[in-house]
């Protein structure tokens, strides 16, 4: 069976919490650490404290040494892909080659508009991220990086020193739209497979997104990635299927939390949100054989979690995560 990954999503809005997480999660054994990238965070208003992903990654790789850093994902419109290539391979230096990067095309319109970015249509976005890949690669993999493409150009854009993995950092690309699964089928490593996003809301604040994005609907938008990949020549074993995953474990299978967490997440009927790709939730045994069932039945290996409290996360540690060691 192929190697199964935890990986931890940290705090966001205070950086000696997310330091502290991070270093716990690394004794704890998680294969990853994330953190998203926004401006507004989306769990809250836009005066909410929000840090900014790759300066906090840099700075939890500088106290970490073997936990991976994973941005759960980069939004492809803030920085240029030249830019992004040059930080890229110095946070794969500073981490001495621990960086996942992970991205997206973006979809929170008003960071956008707040801080004076344009706000393409979701096809020319998606369109953008597809170009700037090819620059991004370009610069990680060429020694006089060129690259004309009809977004993005360099002409001798040379980036020393070039990341330490080889032949790049792995990429991780973050959604699930036909669109996006195209552009993944040439050049993820690994798929990070949420609710597609239509109307400029994620699944955490769209309450019909995590219902329509059930395990029937996964499942057939890893068959469109597979098929896909065979299109572009890529053999569809080597991208890795992900999931960002709401995680609620408590000893008690009656307890009312769970409740609580599948509406939150839009869902009524408690057994649906049970076993829905998004969410995670009950007892440790409960909690255990979903997992085993998901690993079988969709071939998801990588699971990015957000515990709901405490408790979740050191039943999930002690009680789940040894299961799949």
């Amino acid at each position: 069976m192929a190697e199964i990954k935890f990986g931890l999503f940290l705090p966001t809005g205070d950086f000696t919490q997310a330091r502290e997480a991070a270093l716990q999660a690394e004794a704890e054994g998680f294969y990853s650490v994330s953190i998203n990238d926004h401006f507004f965070s989306p769990l809250g208003a836009p005066t909410s404290p929000q840090l900014e992903c790759l300066t906090t990654l840099t700075a939890v790789a500088a106290v970490t040494k073997r936990v991976r850093l994973a941005p759960s994902v980069i939004n492809f419109s803030f920085r240029t892909p030249a830019m992004l290539a040059k930080i890229a391979s110095t946070l794969d230096h500073v981490s001495n080659g621990r960086l996942i990067l992970g991205l997206g095309a973006g979809w929170k319109r008003d960071e956008y508009e707040a801080h004076g970015y344009p706000y393409p249509s979701n096809a020319e976005r998606l369109a953008q991220l597809d170009d700037g890949l090819a620059v991004i690669k370009a610069m990680w993999t060429q020694a006089t990086p060129s690259y004309r493409g009809r977004y993005f150009s360099i002409a001798g854009a040379h980036n020393n020193p070039r990341p330490l993995q080889r032949p790049h950092p792995p990429i991780m690309i973050g959604g699930s739209g036909s669109k996006l699964l195209k552009i993944a089928a040439v050049h993820a490593d690994i798929i990070n497979l949420i609710p597609p996003i239509f109307n400029g809301r994620d699944f955490v604040n769209d309450p019909a997104a995590a219902p329509k994005f059930d395990a029937m609907e996964l499942k057939r938008r890893i068959r469109m990635l597979h098929g896909f990949a065979e299109a572009a020549g890529r053999d569809p074993r080597r991208i890795e299927i992900s999931g960002l995953t709401v995680v609620n474990v408590t000893r008690n299978a009656s307890d009312p939390a769970f409740r609580a967490t599948a509406k939150m997440i839009g869902f009524d009927d408690l057994d649906a949100a049970s076993h829905s790709p998004v969410l995670l939730m009950g007892t440790p045994e409960q909690v255990r054989r979903e997992l085993q069932s998901r690993i079988e039945d969709w071939g998801m290996t990588y699971y990015i979690i957000l515990p709901i409290s405490p408790e979740s996360r050191e039943l999930f540690v002690k009680e789940v995560m040894p299961h799949f060691a």
